[in-house]
């Protein structure tokens, strides 16, 4: 009885890339758009972190709408800060916070690259805080939160300041606004 080989052979036929541990072949277009061709140095850390001398190879992609809710999440942690957005944006927000859902990305706009961030906030500040120490502060804390968080370079982060809120106004303002009729149809 002849002996047979139990190793998988590594010949490819033309079409294909080359074969997987159980012996089947991968078709020439599958391999030619997940893998690179170059040989990748592992730069994984020997800390324990997964299999010493291992590449992970793969991509991380962060949605535009995370990033949106962790600057979001920071501004409104600025004190000083008492909502974010515009009008309209405050309305629809108060009448999501009575049904239980909230929008923590409302009032932030951000323009994603490969490696960098750029966001636009809107605030409303309470009074009588200083609005531009005010404005610094989301500033940095967005920026501080984006890069901490996302691991991304922030290119700038633009605040603009559309509301002034004086304690002691209705806090139901913006519910109250958003069942008023409206004086332009």
């Amino acid at each position: 009885m002849a002996a047979t080989d139990k190793t998988p052979s590594t010949a490819t036929t033309p079409g294909t890339v080359g074969t997987t541990p159980s012996g089947a072949t991968i078709p020439a277009a599958a391999g030619a758009s997940r893998v690179d061709k170059a040989p990748v140095a592992s730069t994984t850390p020997a800390s324990g972190a997964g299999t010493p001398g291992v590449a992970s190879p793969g991509k991380t992609v962060i949605a535009d709408g995370v990033i949106s809710k962790v600057a979001g999440i920071a501004a409104r942690e600025v004190p000083g800060v008492h909502a974010l957005g515009g009008g309209a944006a405050r309305a629809f927000g108060a009448l999501r916070d009575v049904i239980g859902s909230s929008d923590l990305s409302q009032g932030v706009r951000v323009e994603v690259g490969e490696t960098q961030v750029a966001a636009d906030v809107t605030i409303v500040v309470e009074y009588p805080q200083p609005m531009t120490l005010v404005a610094e502060q989301v500033r940095a804390a967005v920026a501080r939160a984006i890069e901490d968080l996302v691991g991304m370079q922030v290119a700038e982060v633009n605040v603009a300041i559309n509301d002034v809120h004086i304690p002691g106004e209705d806090d139901d303002d913006a519910a109250g606004a958003a069942a008023a009729p409206g004086r332009v149809s």
